[in-house]
């Protein structure tokens, strides 16, 4: 693999981000929590750009992968800060973003940040809110104050070590929510939802769907599919959801 460029954002913040040439509407990968963009559907999705001769851009948040800084000192909105500067310095045009897992969450505020970007999207077990309604509302009171006192807590993952959840994460997620008021998209949107998801569950595949104001929005459950939604079968799924919405007219 090659290196990856850096950007230095207005807040100071290094990001790692590798750009292909080609045709648009450009393609960009928003990807999960403390996942990078060496995963396995980053570096597909890269490779099928390339031989479909499409534009693509991945990249790693602060505090993920290569770029700079601690994921501990992180939240919602300084991720979407990076997201929105990558984009404004790096692309030109229409984009076709592609969001997993909390890369969902930052493709809805990226399309409410610039929703005259955006030409199509698709979101993998797409996770907004759970800042709020997954790590907070699991919380028992005790555990609640042990946040707000101590500042940060540690809650067990089924795909890796440990979340460090801190009080910052918590109070900024709550002021990047988009499931509590109007959630316009106005562009064509598909939505890929394993069943056997334990990490983000189908009601809030459901709940996005039921949410947001878009002409042209579905919802493709795939029974059996997991969170990473990976495989062979998941991965041809995600290339057909690109090119539906990429469609002219679609």
């Amino acid at each position: 693999m090659y290196d990856p460029s850096h950007i230095t954002t207005r807040q100071g913040r290094r990001i790692a981000c590798h750009v292909t040439p080609g045709q648009g509407p450009m393609v960009v990968f928003l990807g999960g929590l403390k996942s990078d963009m060496e995963g396995t559907k980053a570096l597909h999705l890269e490779s099928w750009a390339r031989e479909q001769g499409r534009a693509f851009l991945r990249f790693d948040y602060s505090g993920h992968g290569q770029s700079g800084g601690r994921f501990e000192d992180g939240c919602i909105g300084d991720w979407a800060e990076d997201t929105r500067e990558v984009v404004e310095r790096l692309t030109d045009g229409p984009l076709v973003v592609v969001g997993s897992s909390m890369g969902g969450w930052q493709a809805l505020l990226l399309a409410r940040a610039c929703p005259d970007r955006i030409a199509g999207m698709v979101t993998i077990a797409a996770a907004p809110d759970f800042t709020e309604d997954g790590w907070w509302a699991g919380l028992d009171e005790a555990g609640r104050a042990a946040l707000m006192q101590r500042g940060q807590i540690e809650l067990p993952s089924d795909y890796m070590e440990p979340f460090i959840v801190t009080r910052r994460m918590i109070e900024d997620g709550r002021e990047n929510l988009v499931l509590r008021s109007p959630l316009a998209l106005p562009f064509p949107v598909r939505c890929l939802q394993g069943t056997a998801d334990e990490a983000v569950r189908r009601d809030t595949a459901l709940r996005l769907l039921d949410h947001a104001d878009c002409p042209d929005m579905r919802l493709l459950l795939v029974k059996g599919a997991d969170h990473r939604f990976s495989d062979p079968a998941c991965l041809r799924m995600i290339e057909t959801a690109i090119e539906e919405v990429s469609a002219p007219g679609a």
